[in-house]
């Protein structure tokens, strides 16, 4: 997913900026706790699709900005 993209997302829970998660599958709120799934390259901002994430995953630091 184009980072340029993830930094226009924000979480339709909190309004919050969104990361791109470790695998680069799912879209994380810390402030939601939530983890939005990526299918097919495309974010679903849908909150009842997110998972709920725990208090360590949401402490996790961001991974790296990669360059695309």
């Amino acid at each position: 997913m184009d980072t340029k993209l993830v930094e226009l997302l924000v979480c339709p829970v909190t309004k919050g900026p969104l990361i791109l998660g470790p695998d680069k599958q799912e879209l994380i709120s810390r402030s939601a706790r939530l983890a939005y799934p990526i299918r097919d390259g495309i974010p679903i901002l849908l909150e009842h699709e997110a998972r709920p994430i725990s208090d360590e995953e949401a402490a996790r630091p961001a991974p790296p900005p990669s360059v695309d």
